[in-house]
């Protein structure tokens, strides 16, 4: 125990200047290796990715024909309420803002013997195409957003405690999207232009070609 105006031990003043000598080093040294210096913390955290490299699995031949791809948007407006509790005690609504794609191609696979036939003069090719289909919609995370939401007191409580989960509205709009892309002209659009592939690559090795009707 110390008391006032006793000096310091010799012991504690030389290790408190042999620190500093270190300390003053390191910041000598990093400014020779040209270190930057503004913003250094000492006590910075250092996150070091030790994580194995993606390893491929396996590898799927497919014969599809990406014809269309459709971009859409929906606002997902939902209201939760507990019916004879007045909204500002339990109850949400939310506005729930979705964009995404539907990816719409034509399964060349599904070619038959009868579905392409050559002509006897070899000069033109008749083809029956499958139907265009429709993908899942690929909802853009980065884009789809809670815009607004609306809480009683007691949904405010619950969510204090546990963070909501935004599972349900993006269930809910691939679900709504889906539907508009069944009801767009995503289908046709992937139609012809599968067509209109199929005639350029036909006209390239000189044959005229034909579509019929499913």
């Amino acid at each position: 125990m110390r008391f006032m105006g006793e000096k310091e031990p010799m012991i504690g003043k030389l290790t408190r200047r042999i620190a500093l000598v270190v300390v003053g080093a390191l910041i000598a040294v990093l400014a020779v290796a040209g270190v930057n210096m503004n913003g250094f913390n000492p006590f910075q955290s250092i996150r070091t990715d030790r994580s194995q490299p993606a390893l491929l699995k396996s590898i799927k031949d497919v014969s599809q024909y990406h014809a269309a791809i459709g971009n859409f948007e929906v606002v997902v407006d939902v209201e939760d309420g507990a019916g004879w509790m007045p909204d500002i005690i339990a109850g949400r609504r939310t506005l729930f803002v979705a964009a995404g794609t539907v990816n719409t191609y034509v399964d060349l696979s599904g070619l038959a013997d009868k579905d392409l036939m050559l002509s006897p003069d070899g000069k033109t090719v008749t083809v029956r195409l499958p139907e265009a289909q429709l993908d899942r919609p690929n909802l853009d995370h980065d884009r789809s957003y809670v815009f607004s939401q609306a809480r009683g007191v007691l949904d405010q409580i619950a969510d204090a405690i546990e963070v909501p989960q935004q599972a349900q509205f993006f269930k809910l709009a691939e679900t709504k999207i889906t539907t508009a892309a069944e009801e767009s002209e995503l289908r046709k659009q992937a139609q012809d232009n599968t067509q209109a592939m199929l005639t350029g690559m036909f006209s390239r090795l000189g044959l005229q070609v034909t579509f019929l009707d499913n």
